[in-house]
């Protein structure tokens, strides 16, 4: 049955709603319905306080999916017990565990990533000599860096169980790279031809893990030097982070709001 936009919001609300209130405008323009503080039958969730109030609300995003895409350590966990293709990855729960770990494996560069981070925020490379980080979420992220003549980060979106717009995100020839390639940084996002199968195949298999594959998400990708595809990490909308839409590419951001708005409206059909 379908439903008409009064039984639907962006539902933005709490303390926090504020970070996501121009993306609660666009989302509410794009698909005519309002913003709400409550929910209704069927709702683009961004944020809320109480997650008790999730019970029984039916979401375009699965609360499950936007959990597991902003933490790095179920992420990781995820992706391990769905056979997905990523960076070598380790948790410890001791950091001096996580040194030997690295003095051990000398030969890998290995970084330390901030589990609810976003554009690379709070991520370092790690050594044997590097000192715990205050204060860090337990159990550490320990994850294979691989280092890249230009680095460079790929990705591929999805909407809907549908992938489309292969882009890829680098620093351009003014700026000076980081080893985080992150639009936050300065790197910019280019659109590329169709992408690889080998890519789209691991793509496709983050998704499915992360529950994301029937609504909105992105698959975050690198290259290594062997010629193998991994994945760095999955990113939807909702609760801590939400989708860059800001791609320097007017024909790419129509479609992604009209692939997205289409998503929805099936989804609230169903």
């Amino acid at each position: 049955m379908r439903l008409s936009p009064d039984q639907c919001c962006v539902w933005n609300d709490g303390y926090g709603a504020w970070a996501f209130d121009r993306l609660a405008a666009d989302l509410s323009t794009l698909l005519g319905i309002d913003v709400s503080e409550k929910p209704r039958r069927f709702n683009y969730l961004l944020h809320l306080e109480d997650s008790s109030q999730i019970a029984d609300c039916r979401l375009f995003i699965p609360i499950e999916a936007i959990r597991l895409a902003a933490d790095k350590r179920q992420l990781a966990l995820a992706f391990h017990q769905n056979g997905v293709p990523t960076p070598l990855t380790r948790l410890f729960d001791d950091f001096d565990q996580a040194k030997n770990f690295v003095r051990q494996h000398s030969e890998t560069e290995w970084c330390l990533k901030y589990p609810a981070g976003c554009g690379g925020a709070g991520h370092q490379l790690i050594s044997e000599g590097t000192a715990e980080p205050a204060n860090w979420p337990r159990p550490f992220v320990v994850q294979e860096f691989i280092r890249l003549e230009r680095p460079v980060v790929y990705r591929v979106y999805c909407a809907g169980g549908e992938l489309f717009a292969w882009i890829m995100r680098r620093f351009p020839a003014s700026i000076a790279p980081s080893p985080w390639v992150a639009h936050a940084r300065g790197a910019r996002y280019v659109r590329l031809p169709k992408p690889p199968s080998e890519a789209t195949e691991v793509a496709h298999r983050a998704l499915m893990a992360t529950g994301l594959w029937s609504s909105f998400g992105c698959v975050d990708l690198l290259l290594k030097p062997t010629g193998a595809w991994v994945v760095l990490e999955v990113g939807t909308d909702g609760l801590f982070n939400h989708v860059d839409r800001e791609l320097g590419d007017r024909d790419l951001e129509s479609e992604l709001q009209r692939r997205v708005a289409n998503a929805f409206w099936s989804a609230a059909a169903q």
